[in-house]
């Protein structure tokens, strides 16, 4: 009689690495699947709203309405590299802030503008 528990063990052998990877590939593939999944949930909005505050920050000029983090409101006098000038309320008190402290800009801009109004080309 043929003895086929060698041909069987041999079988078994041959598909045990195969076995090792998708036991593998089921335990960590949720884990990565929750990592990708909070990338778009969570990290890539809070960076484009990073982006978005950033852009608007170094758009503020001189005249544009503001108010900060701490809620004054107040109109830019002067811009500088890394703060601004506001003048508040009626009596028009003057404030220096700096610009991380810009929560929104209530003027808005035309997005054809170009950024050096300066110039002019009257010959």
């Amino acid at each position: 009689m043929i003895d086929i528990m060698p041909i069987l063990a041999e079988g078994e052998q041959a598909t045990e690495p195969t076995n090792q990877f998708l036991a593998q590939l089921i335990m960590w593939g949720p884990i990565v699947l929750i990592v990708v999944l909070m990338y778009f949930v969570m990290i890539r909005p809070q960076r484009k709203k990073q982006k978005e505050e950033q852009r608007m920050r170094n758009s503020i000029r001189v005249g544009d309405e503001i108010t900060t983090i701490g809620g004054i409101c107040g109109r830019v006098v002067n811009v500088k590299e890394d703060g601004l000038i506001i003048e508040t309320g009626a009596d028009r008190n003057k404030m220096t802030i700096k610009k991380w402290a810009l929560q929104s800009c209530e003027t808005i801009h035309d997005p054809n503008e170009l950024d050096d109004d300066d110039d002019d080309d009257d010959d």
